[in-house]
């Protein structure tokens, strides 16, 4: 069994495992990376919990901040929120995402859908669309980031057997410019 657990992105003066936005889960929030610029990445390991919300985590540091869900190290759901250009939401590892969902869909996300019919553009934004978003996101932050470095990454699966989805996360987050791989 794989990783299941939060990676919480912000940047803040101060630990963001200390603010409004992330109260409930602050107890369980460790410190797993901090970058130049203030920016921070914190863990909340586990499947369950409602570790706050990244629109909030947004407003109160009034920068961008971003959530990446890992499930099972197959795959993760990535929320962003900034001040300005609002939130959207997209995933890494579609193909492996289309199964934990029951959608249709490959790594490109085309399919016919699973028993209820929906796909994964049904949940998440299409590569391209969330590169775009991203690209805007990393604006805001004050990086400079190419949507097309940016679709490598968001249409990459993990590369079995060593690679998990966890490494396609911290990939993303080198591509936006806020921390390092």
């Amino acid at each position: 069994m794989g990783y299941w657990g939060y990676f919480v992105v912000g940047r803040g003066e101060r630990p963001l495992a200390a603010l409004e936005a992330l109260a409930g889960a602050a107890q369980g929030l460790t410190l797993r990376t901090s970058a130049p610029d203030g920016w921070q990445v914190w863990e909340y390991p586990g499947a369950s919990g409602d570790i706050g919300s990244m629109n909030d985590l947004a407003r109160e540091t009034g920068a961008p901040a971003l959530f990446g869900y890992v499930m099972d190290s197959d795959c993760v759901v990535v929320e962003a929120a900034s001040p300005e250009h609002g939130a959207w939401t997209t995933c890494l590892g579609r193909t492996a995402m289309a199964g934990h969902l029951g959608a249709g869909g490959g790594a490109d996300g085309a399919g016919d859908g699973g028993t209820d019919g929906l796909t994964l553009e049904d949940y998440f934004l299409e590569p391209r669309d969330a590169a775009d978003r991203a690209a805007d996101w990393a604006a805001e932050a004050g990086r400079t980031a190419s949507a097309e470095e940016l679709m490598e990454v968001l249409t990459a699966e993990p590369a079995a057997p060593d690679e998990v989805a966890e490494n396609l996360l911290f990939r993303l987050l080198d591509r936006l410019g806020v921390v390092p791989a």
